[in-house]
């Protein structure tokens, strides 16, 4: 018999590519046989942005990249800034932003997972669970710094403001909270009949096929390559912590999904230990407002969704000479065509689902 191949447009506005992503799916029946991802609806030319901005003045924008993990992308580009400028953040500073980055972790990958349950059938319950919890973080952030999504906390040289009063306090009923809360992500997912079927053994990624991609964070840690920066090239003071490397071992979507669980516990255990470390002193330090901008300087740190890096560059002016961002998104979504070709196209949702992508930083 004669078939044709079939062309279909995924996105850019469907619920399931989250975010303005548009993907041109070749299908013989429903088996996928080719996926084409277009990106670029959402481009701002943030890098560009940066070299007509102050460092300083270029901290706001690094919350527009990665939107749902703001915290983690100030952390990463004031680290880069202090290393081209040769200054570091004062101890109780660095603490604080262990805190507030691991906080963002565990809200970042509470919305995966309920994003991801959502993408597979589970319309209300593990998303409205996932957004109950994500709350508390977020109101600890109201707390801290007066924002919700786009914080500008973290700054060049330390951060913008002490823990107020009570909200050390709020951040241990929330861990203790939290991990009662697990539990119930577990029976609701982890053993769940249909949430397994979907998931286990779909999209299964190597080790190799990972690495030669450039993969990183959860999604390679999932197949199995025990690489984390906040081990592996320890920055801040997370060399002071007791926490594991979580792996996973097929490197499927299911995989993918146990990966962020566990590692949501390990966060906790951070949090935890750096509460109980905080070291006395002032965490905002002195610093100037512009800076002689000179050398080159590449710094990574751990994103909820990767290896996120900053490279800078200073010619003598005050302005960066050139800023590149190495966003983990975006080689992440750059191994779905290889994860989705000769699965169902049902199964296209289930593997960019697991991924865990945000557009904002892909479209740089």
């Amino acid at each position: 018999m004669d078939f044709e191949e079939l062309i279909i447009n995924m996105g850019p506005q469907h619920p399931s590519t989250h975010g303005v992503l548009f993907l041109q799916l070749k299908l013989d029946g429903e088996v996928v046989v080719d996926c084409q991802p277009h990106i670029g609806y959402l481009h701002r030319s943030i890098e560009k942005i940066a070299e007509n901005r102050t460092l300083v003045q270029f901290v706001p924008f690094t919350d527009r990249l990665d939107y749902i993990a703001s915290m983690n992308n100030n952390v990463g580009f004031c680290l880069a800034a202090e290393k081209l400028l040769g200054i570091s953040a004062p101890p109780r500073a660095q603490y604080l932003r262990v805190i507030v980055a691991e906080l963002n972790r565990v809200a970042s990958h509470l919305l995966a997972i309920g994003t991801f349950a959502q993408d597979l059938g589970a319309y209300a319950t593990p998303l409205f669970y996932a957004l109950r919890d994500r709350e508390k973080v977020v109101q600890i952030f109201d707390q801290l710094c007066g924002q919700r999504l786009t914080y500008d906390y973290v700054r060049v040289g330390g951060v913008s403001g002490d823990l107020p009063p009570g909200v050390d306090q709020l951040i241990r009923d929330f861990i203790a909270y939290e991990r009662r809360m697990l539990a119930e992500y577990h029976d609701l997912l982890t053993g769940n009949v249909i949430f397994c079927a979907r998931s286990r053994n779909i999209g299964v990624l190597s080790k190799e096929a990972a690495v030669n991609y450039g993969v990183t964070g959860t999604n390679l840690r999932a197949s199995g390559v025990a690489w984390d920066v906040r081990k592996d090239e320890p920055y801040l003071v997370y060399d002071k912590f007791d926490f594991k490397v979580i792996t996973g071992q097929k490197g499927d979507s299911w995989d993918r999904y146990d990966v962020r669980m566990r590692e949501i516990e390990e966060s906790l255990k951070i949090i935890e230990q750096a509460l109980g470390g905080l070291p006395e002193g002032d965490p905002v330090a002195k610093v100037n407002k512009v800076f002689r901008l000179t050398g080159e300087t590449y710094m990574r740190t751990e994103n909820p969704r990767g290896e996120l890096g900053f490279y800078l560059v200073g010619d003598g002016g005050p302005l960066p000479y050139r800023l590149k961002i190495r966003a983990p998104s975006f080689s992440n979504l750059s191994v779905l065509p290889y994860l989705v070709r000769g699965l169902n196209i049902s199964d296209t949702v289930c593997v960019l689902g697991s991924l865990d992508i945000v557009m904002g930083e892909i479209d740089r």
